[in-house]
């Protein structure tokens, strides 16, 4: 086995447990890796806000956050890639015509929102935790990394069947979750910002180690050699990876970065 230089992992459903914790032993592990010149890195759907605080406000951490849009480096930005504005207004204007769907517009200072349900709430704070309620989507001033739905019908079944086709020329789409689908620039995902986190810290393909159990992590589990996808992952994002780990609630990540780099 080449020597890893760079372990990538998708947060939901492949670090986090059932409950949404941290394996007991993550930062003890983290610490190895550190000490044995191993960037790890956290791929995610959630904010940078979100995953600093997640994870104790580490900086010796790569955060790749809403999707691939975002890439902070000891409290650095070292990649963003946004939304045109024009682009964002329409999906606020189509997305308005489609009954129980939620929308956030996800920007470099806060995520933004105007339904106050405690449902759709109680999900948004869970990844996003620098929001700001507004009246009007229409009227924000941020810098819009990525468009969230939040769809309790199903967003695979139901949001993207009706969205995505719609905004095939202005928008790559993936659904990220039971109840979420993303809309991000055309060409940015994780596995283009693991590439570009690559590139900076002198890692390559054949020393690359990622783990991922979603849609969206798709092209992050192409971008690497030693790629996981967890036992838990849908059975046809399965053949995008090379190898399975443990599932998620089986601290699988953790479990195989011990096994193979011998932390």
């Amino acid at each position: 086995m080449n020597m890893i230089k760079l372990i990538a992992s998708d947060m939901d459903g492949s670090l986090l447990d059932e409950q949404g914790k941290l394996p007991k032993d993550f930062f003890q592990v983290l610490n190895k890796l550190e000490e044995k010149n191993i960037k790890f890195v956290v791929a995610s759907g959630r904010q940078y806000h979100t995953l600093y605080n997640n994870l104790n406000k580490k900086d010796n951490i790569i955060y790749i956050t809403e999707n691939g849009t975002y890439i902070v480096y000891s409290g650095q930005e070292i990649y963003s890639n946004t939304l045109k504005w024009e682009n964002v207004l329409k999906v606020i204007k189509e997305t308005r015509k489609i009954k129980d769907i939620k929308l956030i517009l996800c920007g470099k200072k806060a995520a933004y929102y105007e339904e106050n349900s405690p449902k759709f709430i109680e999900e948004l704070k869970k990844y996003y935790h620098s929001n700001k309620m507004v009246d009007d989507l229409t009227t924000v001033k941020d810098d819009i990394l990525k468009i969230a739905v939040c769809d309790f019908r199903g967003s695979e079944k139901n949001s993207f069947k009706l969205l995505a086709s719609h905004f095939n020329n202005e928008f790559a789409t993936a659904v990220s979750g039971e109840i979420w689908m993303d809309f991000m620039n055309k060409g940015v995902n994780k596995g283009v910002a693991i590439e570009k986190i690559q590139k900076k810290f002198d890692a390559q393909y054949d020393n690359t180690m990622v783990f991922g159990d979603f849609y969206n992590d798709l092209e992050m589990l192409q971008s690497a050699y030693y790629s996981y996808a967890m036992e838990n992952a849908p059975e046809d994002l399965k053949k995008y990876a090379r190898f399975v780990a443990k599932s998620n609630k089986d601290n699988g990540v953790i479990q195989k970065i011990k096994e193979v780099i011998a932390v």
